[in-house]
């Protein structure tokens, strides 16, 4: 039997996951604002045939409780979407029972143009305006998440999982390899699950929390990694789920525990020459480094609702809890939100720490790329670098939902950027959702509040 034209087109680990194997099925997904996968499963014969499908648009004005945002401008008459596969995507869904493969599609109307909801073509568009100037950005995300115990009763905490020892994992063992070994059968399904689907992993740790991981992934083009960390989420819990465990990337998961980021390091190369836009080529810092952390310092503030999506997202941010809190810069100084890493000249960069793993990766990626971009054409000056603690410092961003939807909202500038309509959309989205939130009394309110007030 011959080989589809599609598979012939994908990448290698593609055809070695299936040398020898009837591909029986095929996910056609997209990444909806949550970065949750949305889509069609189809057999393999019919997927081999079929050009394209279609989806309706109102997929990005679902909130995370599965509610329809207005954004007040357009009729929701949810008109179908054309989804075209990107096979350069393609890779395994190792976990499922029969060979399944799994393909990000491109997001068009019927008119041709690209989505702008659709979280993958902000990013591309992004990417498109450095582009554009004779500049490639370059981004090396980590990522941090929770193994914790099953957790089926929403209104009990979340607890550490029951590691190998028969003990509950314990927290502040950073850089414990013997912590990471408690479970080390998830982590062997991680290893196991990536290379199959073709995703390279630069190192898995221990971080400070109980059952807490941060994963290191290699420097790349940012759609490309964007992608990664999409496939990454899906198949860490899949991995988790194998052990009785689950995965989480909440920001803030456990009480008292350290949150989760997602810190992104940007570097920036010149097209025309290959080198790094940060390095002098002696060693010596350019000033468009030091641009592109005036604007991250300038833009940041009014972007953190695309960085810190959620209510819980803003309980990470705890002055002296390994989350900074402030927009300062410094060389080698992980209390500034952003931070200088020691490197090689070439290899210059900034990290930003500001984001949580719980933002969905391409929208993360893309604010924060805009914020550095807006730093690169307007040649924004950052304030001094920062020596000591910048705990100290006064804090830089806002520390609840509510009043960073209402930055976003006046950011104009940043709204051009990533497209005014997106930012219409995904304000009405956080916005119901905020307000779902204040809807719930908790259990702290009914302790302390029920019979005292």
């Amino acid at each position: 039997m011959s080989t589809p034209d599609w598979i012939n087109r994908a990448p290698p680990h593609v055809r070695a996951f299936l040398d020898g194997r009837r591909l029986d099925e095929v996910e056609c997904i997209v990444a909806d604002m949550s970065g949750i996968a949305r889509g069609k499963a189809m057999p393999a014969a019919k997927f081999a045939k079929q050009k394209h499908f279609y989806l309706p648009n109102s997929i990005f004005q679902q909130t995370i409780t599965g509610e329809w945002a207005d954004d007040g401008d357009t009729a929701f008459l949810e008109p179908d979407m054309i989804l075209t596969p990107d096979v350069s995507t393609a890779c395994a869904a190792p976990w499922t029972a029969d060979w399944t493969m799994q393909v990000i599609h491109d997001m068009h109307d019927q008119a041709g143009a690209p989505v702008a909801t659709a979280p993958r073509n902000v990013l591309k568009r992004i990417v498109a305006l450095y582009e554009a100037r004779g500049w490639t950005p370059v981004v090396a995300p980590e990522m941090e998440f929770y193994l914790v115990a099953r957790n089926t009763d929403p209104t009990q905490p979340v607890l550490p999982p029951m590691g190998r020892s028969g003990r509950r994992a314990a927290a502040r063992q950073a850089y414990s390899m013997s912590a990471v070994d408690e479970y080390g059968k998830v982590i062997d399904d991680i290893y196991d699950f990536a290379e199959a689907m073709g995703l390279e992993i630069d190192g898995i740790l221990q971080e400070g929390g109980a059952g807490q991981v941060e994963m290191n992934l290699r420097h790349g083009d940012p759609v490309k990694l964007a992608d990664e960390i999409f496939y990454f989420k899906r198949l860490i819990r899949e991995a988790a789920l194998r052990h009785d465990c689950y995965a989480t990337f909440m920001a803030k998961p456990i009480q008292d525990e350290p949150g989760s980021a997602m810190h992104m390091h940007h570097s920036v190369v010149d097209q025309a020459t290959g080198r790094n836009l940060f390095d002098g080529g002696d060693g010596t810092e350019t000033p468009e480094f030091l641009h592109f952390i005036g604007g991250m310092q300038k833009h940041l503030p009014s972007v953190i609702a695309l960085l810190a999506p959620y209510v819980n997202s803003y309980r990470r941010y705890v002055r002296d809890f390994a989350a900074p809190i402030n927009l300062e810069w410094g060389r080698d100084n992980r209390t500034t939100g952003l931070r200088v890493p020691v490197s090689e000249p070439e290899a210059k960069r900034v990290e930003n720490r500001i984001a949580g793993m719980d933002c969905n990766p391409y929208l993360g990626i893309a604010a924060s790329l805009a914020c550095g971009y807006l730093g690169l054409v307007n040649k924004i000056d950052p304030a001094p670098q920062f020596a000591g603690d910048a705990y100290d410092s006064a804090d830089g961003i806002p520390r609840d939902l509510s009043t960073a939807l209402d930055l976003f909202d006046a950011a104009t500038e940043i709204h051009e950027v990533l497209h005014p309509h997106f930012a219409s959309i995904y304000s009405a989205v956080k916005r119901l959702e905020n307000g779902a939130f204040l809807q719930v009394i908790s259990p702290w309110e009914r302790e302390h509040l029920l019979l005292n007030v």
